[in-house]
């Protein structure tokens, strides 16, 4: 009777949400499928999970914190967009909408799902100051950035609102973690793209494994963020690997003088052995994560150097 008991116990334990997080959810590309995907995973392994993203794509715009309406939904900065789709992508609101508030797109009016007419930033500010305090009455346990529809490698992160948003999040002492699949995630019509579920599950996989050694503690150390740029054509069984931001600049990025003006891309050259773990390389093979600072802080060995250089005056 005993072991007949103990055994449900430890059954009714194994399938509790024991390691259930509040996770706020952002991105910089509004209602996508990698999105969804994801949020479905998060949902079936038992976390609370609310989405707050920008109405409309907002790849580029890194840590901006611009809003494009106050009021409601009206075609300003990203007019294009707006006027193009009627509203947010992929039909999540409608011009004329109030400028922040739920989905009022059909299968996403629960009340998990959110938009800001606004940069990503905007965003996630809007998760943590207004949607997780009236939910949790406290900071979510995670911030979830993404996945991203391109990789985030290299130079380019500068400019990332994936990013942007992760490096906002952990700059309040909240872990946040970026996630970049392939531009092959695309899916502005079902939203059911397959390799976004398979980067979906490789994402709960990498949140397992924080989670499995963070225990009761929070899951990344103050400070750090993390990366993580999954390959094109993922698949499940992908291999991970550590990586790092280092010099390997894989998009080459160039202002394109040349009407229509704007952004051009070079080739880049090989990699170089000593860039084997930079991120950009790495991606193309396996999962790559890579530990961010928060912040722009420098090491210490930045900071007295800084200090001796300008000793001089400095002391004055």
């Amino acid at each position: 009777m005993k072991l007949r008991l103990a055994a449900a116990i430890a059954l009714s334990v194994g399938m509790s949400p024991a390691f259930a997080l509040n996770i706020v959810l952002s991105n910089d590309d509004g209602l996508t499928s990698n999105l969804k995907a994801l949020y479905d995973a998060l949902k079936a392994e038992g976390h609370d999970v609310i989405v707050s993203v920008p109405c409309s794509g907002q790849s580029g715009r890194g840590a901006a914190i611009v809003m494009y309406s106050t009021a409601t939904i009206i075609a300003d900065n990203d007019k294009t967009q707006i006027e193009a789709e009627g509203g947010c992508h992929n039909g999540a609101a409608a011009i004329g909408a109030p400028a922040v508030g739920p989905f009022t797109k059909a299968g996403y009016t629960g009340g998990d799902f959110h938009y800001v007419h606004g940069t990503p930033v905007m965003a996630t500010m809007y998760g943590l100051d207004v949607l997780a305090p009236a939910r949790w009455n406290k900071a979510p346990d995670l911030v979830l950035s993404g996945p991203n529809e391109g990789q985030n490698v290299g130079r380019v992160v500068v400019s990332s609102g994936t990013i942007g948003n992760a490096q906002f999040a952990a700059g309040r002492g909240i872990p946040a973690i970026a996630l970049s699949a392939g531009t092959d995630t695309v899916d502005n019509t079902g939203l059911a793209n397959p390799n976004s579920a398979i980067v979906a599950q490789l994402s709960v996989k990498l949140l397992k494994a924080l989670q499995a050694k963070a225990g009761s503690t929070a899951l990344l150390p103050a400070g750090v963020a993390l990366n993580v740029n999954f390959p094109n054509t993922p698949t499940a069984n992908q291999g991970w690997a550590f990586s790092r931001h280092g010099s390997y600049d894989l998009y080459n990025l160039k202002f394109k003088n040349t009407v229509p003006y704007g952004i051009g891309v070079g080739l880049p050259a090989a990699a170089t052995p000593d860039q084997a773990e930079d991120e950009a390389v790495v991606y193309k093979t396996k999962v790559a994560v890579t530990a961010m600072q928060v912040g722009f802080d420098h090491r210490p060995a930045g900071q007295q150097w800084l200090r001796l250089r300008l000793r001089d005056l400095l002391n004055q």
